[in-house]
């Protein structure tokens, strides 16, 4: 069994007496880390060391499964194939099971004997590592789903299937929502490339964590990760925030997490804390967004979870005729509801805070109690509709797109499904 490279590397004259000393050196270390079984990005920065060169390890799907490169800059023109990079098939025996893209660093690339040593390995590495852990992302998909949506309900069941995929969950396990909105249109498929990422992140911890993206059209994937406490949850969060903020550019990203689930019927539980961090972390500005830290919007979490209709309903109620009548007229009821409820029902910091004059922030509350029939004038009319901004954030529901909520504040977000 070999590899093999589909364009062989520059001719030349291997001088064995000054390079073989550092080939080797390089080799050894690259060795060590397989040995070792370090994981692929460890593997491909020893890689990227012995070459003295900057690398892409590519699987034979196209998804990415390691980088090193010295900047984000250097990395985007690997995965685009720009100026000076060369690709490499790699090959077990005579099939194809990925590619290496490399940028020499110093015009040797370590010379043609590492590079066609490094090729072998990493060819090799490759193919061990899509078996089992890549040939189960379908699997993972549908036991996250059914688990997220508390279609599998046996503990015993939730346990062994997840052992199937590798997955221990006997010390408890925790839920990450990770969200990713293009500034942009995006050439390709970057709905797959946030889910890649999301997996290289995770799985360079060798955690058993599992990974889906989330059906339907937004930029979501669910992470499962076993973990005996919350600070593994936190970590991993952390970890899957910083890999995605280095490869997505131009790219909305809000990261939230639940608390530590320690039964495995808590998971579906720990799925909607996961989501309802997100949603408020969006609004907030704060990533990532652990849902201890949600403050109040915590109290809601049993409607998102059991009766998100019900949640729905008192939207209705209270802010949806407001952002109605703000997306047909482009008014900012919504925006002025919200800045008298922060200013404590005070009218003069919310005319400043609004840019506007105190007659007109007066005139908008009135046309707020003819819409929905509350008085923000009144203690019992604010407690509500202040409720009712709460369950806008945690259903995902975006505030209107008036004149004052152009993209980059808090317009412009698509609704997110509470019963997935």
């Amino acid at each position: 069994m070999g590899v093999a490279a589909s364009s062989k590397p520059k001719a030349g004259k291997v001088d064995s007496g000054a390079s073989a000393g550092p080939e080797r050196s390089g080799l050894e270390a690259l060795s060590d880390a397989i040995q070792s079984g370090a994981g692929l990005p460890a593997i491909t920065r020893a890689a990227s060391s012995a070459l003295d060169a900057s690398i892409a390890l590519i699987d034979r799907s196209s998804a990415v499964l390691a980088v090193a490169a010295g900047s984000s800059a250097e990395e985007e023109k690997l995965l685009a194939s720009g100026t000076g990079v060369e690709t490499i098939e790699l090959r077990v025996a005579d099939q194809v099971v990925g590619e290496l893209r490399w940028r020499d660093r110093t015009g040797g690339a370590g010379g043609p004997v590492a590079l066609r040593m490094v090729t072998t390995l990493l060819g090799l590495e490759v193919e061990r590592a899509r078996s089992p852990d890549w040939a189960s992302d379908e699997a993972a998909h549908d036991f996250i789903k059914v688990v997220l949506r508390r279609e599998l309900t046996d503990p015993g069941d939730i346990i062994a299937r997840a052992g199937e995929l590798g997955s221990d969950l006997s010390g408890g396990a925790g839920v990450i929502m990770a969200r990713a909105a293009p500034h942009a249109a995006q050439a390709g498929d970057w709905r797959a490339r946030a889910l890649m990422l999301t997996l290289r992140a995770v799985r360079s911890g060798s955690s058993g964590a599992l990974a889906s993206a989330v059906d339907g059209e937004g930029g979501e994937v669910a992470t499962l990760i076993p973990s005996p406490d919350a600070e593994g949850i936190a970590r991993a969060a952390k970890a899957i925030e910083d890999e995605l903020r280095s490869a997505l550019h131009g790219f909305s990203l809000t990261l939230g997490y639940s608390r530590h689930a320690p039964e495995p019927l808590h998971l579906y539980r720990a799925g909607k804390e996961a989501l309802l961090a997100a949603n408020v972390g969006e609004v907030e500005g704060i990533s990532p967004m652990a849902f201890e830290d949600t403050g109040a919007y915590r109290l809601l979490l049993p409607a998102l979870s059991e009766d998100p209709a019900e949640l729905e309903r008192f939207f209705d109620e209270t802010v949806a005729p407001l952002a109605a009548y703000d997306d047909q007229y482009e008014t900012e009821l919504v925006a002025t509801v919200e800045a008298y409820l922060d200013n404590d029902g005070n009218v003069t910091p919310t005319a400043e805070t609004l840019f506007t004059h105190r007659h007109t922030v007066r005139y908008r509350l009135e046309r707020v109690k003819e819409l929905c029939g509350h008085d923000l004038t009144s203690t019992d009319g604010r407690e509500k509709m202040g409720l009712g901004l709460k369950a806008m954030r945690v259903l995902g529901i975006p505030s209107p797109g008036g004149p004052a909520l152009e993209p980059g504040t808090k317009g412009g977000r698509p609704r997110r499904n509470a019963g997935e």
